[in-house]
């Protein structure tokens, strides 16, 4: 088997597919990326089982046949390549690939393509349009609230709930939780499933800047996404996802205007001279008047802050984890943001003020207990 292709063109198309192979002591084949030739067309396909990409290209070839090949060796070996034309002989009986470019050959060790594992094909599935876009922002917005504890699986994936009047994206650590609702996107019959982290975040660095439509296929067990000359196919994550609803407070009377990257820039100062465990920041609000502190007893840091903001609601005093808001306050978009309270140990709610129509973002971040020495 013999095909040319350039050498940047081929670098793009595997690093896009990389991060979905693995490096597995179990299945070594994992290891490497599984290139079919047919019809002039190169696809290559990467998979840790769990998600697999796959991406085609259009090479110079007048042969068939499929060989894996080793995914490091090859990529570190393009990444240092100029732009020019590459040749691969592969021996169809011992899988031996040797390269060409320019004046440089190099061999390395390939495996028989069908010892590869399938790519899985979903069937009997349900499908989406969304546009790219809107998928690109939902993961943004989503994916920094998704929980690392594998203890509580269900939370290490982002929540989707289709229905006929929206689609809502929720991501939860339960710390944290993140709402994202689009209103101009919809589905023909209501459905909900979890989507692992892994595959939304390379979903996201594959997704084009350009608003094309993205073709999402899904059922029982998988998703699977399709736009341009990519496809992605990711295993959903199979437990039941907590009721977020149900957190979410619903009576919060006292409301705080402010400035986002006043408060977001005063945050990064402030949580410097907090402890270094709890990121603990205090916020005193009382009139127009907010004051954001922090201590550090073990190392007598401290800092305080004074910003004026609009507010309607009893004077309060709350702790965060200044962390945790520096995370949602980098994550709005819009000027101002209001932040939504009602008692010191109640969640509070971060919403942007000025919402597209066809957006309803809201961020909600529990508090945590102050000590009263200052």
């Amino acid at each position: 088997m013999r095909f040319i292709v350039s050498t940047s063109t081929l670098l793009k198309h595997l690093q896009t597919v990389n991060g979905a192979s693995s490096s597995s002591t179990v299945l070594p084949i994992l290891e490497n990326f599984l290139f079919e030739i047919k019809d002039g067309n190169l696809t290559i396909s990467a998979t840790d089982l769990q998600t697999s990409m796959t991406t085609a290209l259009a090479v110079e070839s007048k042969e068939e046949g499929k060989v894996a090949v080793p995914s490091k060796i090859l990529l570190d070996t393009l990444k240092t390549l100029p732009d020019q034309p590459i040749a691969f002989n592969i021996d169809d009986a011992t899988f031996a690939i040797e390269i060409s470019a320019g004046d440089g050959k190099y061999k390395l060790s390939g495996e028989n393509g069908d010892d590869f594992p399938k790519i899985p094909v979903v069937e009997n599935a349900s499908s989406v349009n969304l546009p790219a876009s809107v998928l690109t922002e939902a993961i943004t917005k989503t994916i920094f609230a998704v929980s690392n504890d594998e203890l509580r699986p269900a939370m290490t994936g982002v929540f989707c709930q289709l229905s006929q009047q929206h689609i809502t994206f929720v991501a939860t650590d339960a710390h944290k939780l993140v709402r994202y609702r689009r209103m101009d996107s919809k589905a023909d019959k209501a459905t909900s499933f979890i989507l692992p982290k892994k595959a939304l975040t390379l979903l996201k660095a594959a997704l084009p800047s350009t608003d094309i439509n993205v073709s999402v296929d899904y059922n029982a067990t998988s998703a699977f996404f399709k736009f341009e000359n990519i496809n992605l196919v990711c295993r959903l994550i199979d437990e039941r996802y907590p009721d977020y609803e149900a957190v979410i407070p619903q009576n919060n009377p006292n409301k705080l205007v402010i400035d986002r990257g006043l408060f977001l820039n005063t945050l990064r100062r402030v949580v410097i001279f907090a402890n270094k465990t709890t990121h603990q920041v205090r916020l005193k609000i009382n009139g127009s008047e907010l004051n954001i502190s922090s201590e550090d007893l073990d190392f007598a840091n401290e800092a305080h802050e004074r910003l004026s903001c609009q507010y309607d609601g009893e004077d309060l005093e709350i702790g965060f984890n200044a962390r945790f808001l520096i995370e949602m306050l980098s994550n709005l978009s819009g000027d101002e943001v209001t932040l939504e309270l009602s008692t010191p140990n109640r969640a509070g709610l971060l919403i942007p003020q000025t919402n597209d129509e066809n957006e309803d973002v809201l961020m909600l971040v529990m508090p945590v207990m102050l000590n009263n020495s200052y």
